[in-house]
């Protein structure tokens, strides 16, 4: 699984930066919108926020795999079972989320990260680093959210 993280050539891309970073860096609205430097501050984020996805995911596996999955009581193993049904719908949210983060990713590549996929109004940087994933500023993703409430409904 981890091999998903590296890059084509089987590096680290969070080893192998394409701009470093001054320690502490964090994007600031007095510097251009979406220059080099912040989209490599989000790219790293992104990166760093899919890893660590993956390597839950792989604990998770690990563990599956080695504990009984029966229990001799009943009751412990419908608690067990509990458990195991919540871990594994948090790794299928997790699962969703990575795609989201790759394409977050390739928003970078192309050009596009920061950006309203509706409006193409800038997003706030505050946002974008509360949800990394953004595509929408508040107020579109607002709109998006009542109009999704009224067809609901209807």
């Amino acid at each position: 699984m981890a091999s998903i993280v590296n890059s084509p050539d089987g590096t680290d891309p969070l080893k192998n930066a394409e701009l470093s970073l001054p320690d502490g860096y964090r994007p600031s609205a007095d510097e251009e919108f979406m220059n080099k430097r912040q989209l490599e501050y989000f790219r790293l984020l992104l990166l760093t926020w899919k890893k660590n996805i993956l390597t839950e995911a792989e604990g998770t596996l690990a563990v599956l795999q080695n504990e009984p999955l029966r229990e001799p009581d009943l009751n412990d193993r419908a608690s067990s079972e509990t458990d195991w049904s919540i871990e594994l719908r948090t790794r299928d949210r997790q699962r969703k989320l990575i795609s989201k983060i790759d394409a977050a990713l390739r928003r970078i590549d192309d050009g596009e990260y920061g950006y309203c996929e509706v409006t193409g109004e800038p997003i706030s940087l505050g946002r974008l680093e509360a949800r990394p994933i953004a595509t929408m500023t508040v107020e579109a993703q607002e709109r998006h959210e009542r109009q999704e409430k009224i067809s609901r409904d209807d």
